[in-house]
């Protein structure tokens, strides 16, 4: 059973996936709801790095 990592804030969970999403799509990567056991390691941190990314931008853009 795989475990889903908790948030701070539950209520964002659903924010939270879809953001994932939107950042696979991004990157070129097939995301399906639920289980994604079979992405590799460089998938999975390629939508990883591009969330990451986007968060400093919307971080960045905040502080113009």
């Amino acid at each position: 059973m795989a475990s889903r990592s908790r948030r701070m804030v539950p209520e964002a969970n659903e924010a939270m996936d879809r953001f994932k999403m939107e950042a696979a799509n991004e990157v070129g990567v097939n995301l399906k709801q639920g289980y994604n056991g079979d992405l590799t390691s460089r998938q999975a941190g390629s939508i990883g790095g591009q969330m990451v990314k986007k968060m400093i931008e919307s971080y960045e853009n905040s502080m113009k």
